[in-house]
């Protein structure tokens, strides 16, 4: 069901989108996707496999993309702690006391901050793709040089040129796609279509580039204390395997799971698995399971 969910900041009036699946008192998965993300970033098969493990799964829009708050491009002048709070204020309307937070790369440093910050709001942690939070350790590796490469060409691209826009953002998917199966363009240009359909500024999801952090969060990795999956794939050109290794290292209670030849994505064909992965750890929290890393890359 889609649902509307207006806040307070400061003097600003925030609105986000969000839409639920499952039955409402059944215990609550809030997917938080990625930076440019809206909530169609979540495949549906994703959220209606998890509704049928029984859980009440929650997506939504982050702000500056699809159909929530969202300023011109370049006008961004809040910090990752408010889209912390946009998570918090979601789980406050849909009277949910504590979550099982699913973060994929930007929203799995907001999992991380939640848990930190508001340990009591999170029930269990799983991060997919994500880096840690406020690392200090020896350097990690992150983006690739032909990423950069294709986001230089923001820089002249004309958002006033549908075709245009759709082949810069089917070249970002190609880009963050693995060895392991053929990237469907096909797929990928549809979605884009229909991520493009809901949003009147397509623009502004960049602006999440320019957002940082208000808070010195160095460190704070090493306070998450909740049961932690960490599913990597092993070819991620965003943030390298070795970001999902240190997650796996340096959070007590956690397991990784390694995806071969999966990149920085959600390919159709791991969802039921990845389903499953999510499904059993809320229901069974990895600290009560074996610790360790799953090197195989297999799902269940």
């Amino acid at each position: 069901m889609l649902r509307r969910i207006n806040r307070q900041e400061n003097s600003r009036h925030i609105s986000l989108a969000t839409q639920d699946f499952g039955e409402s008192d059944r215990p609550a998965i809030l997917l938080v996707m990625g930076a440019t993300a809206s909530m169609l970033g979540w495949p549906h098969r994703l959220c209606t496999d998890l509704a049928s493990h029984g859980f009440r799964v929650i997506r939504f829009d982050h702000r500056d993309t699809g159909d929530s708050a969202t300023v011109p491009p370049g006008e961004a002048d809040y910090a990752v702690e408010d889209m912390m709070a946009d998570v918090i204020a979601i789980l406050d309307d849909f009277g949910v006391d504590r979550a099982h937070l699913v973060g994929m790369s930007l929203g799995g440093y907001i999992g991380q901050m939640i848990a930190v910050d508001q340990p009591a709001r999170v029930a269990t942690l799983t991060l997919i793709a994500s880096e840690p939070l406020g690392w200090d350790g020896d350097p990690l590796p992150h983006i690739t040089p032909e990423f950069m490469a294709h986001f230089s060409a923001l820089e002249t691209l004309d958002w006033t040129d549908p075709a245009g826009v759709e082949d810069f953002l089917v070249g970002i998917d190609a880009l963050s796609g693995g060895t392991g199966h053929r990237f469907d363009a096909a797929a990928s240009r549809a979605q884009v279509r229909r991520m493009l359909s809901r949003t009147a500024s397509p623009a502004s999801m960049f602006n999440h580039a320019t957002v940082t952090t208000r808070q010195d969060w160095t460190g704070k990795y090493r306070q998450v204390e909740q049961p932690t999956l960490v599913i990597h794939g092993t070819d991620d050109p965003v943030l390298p395997i070795e970001n999902g290794r240190a997650l796996a290292t340096a959070i007590a209670h956690a397991k990784l799971v390694e995806l071969a030849g999966v990149g920085h994505e959600l390919p159709a064909e791991h969802i039921p698995g990845i389903a499953n992965l999510i499904a059993r750890h809320a229901k069974k929290p990895l600290a009560e399971q074996a610790v360790g890393a799953d090197n195989g890359g297999a799902l269940p």
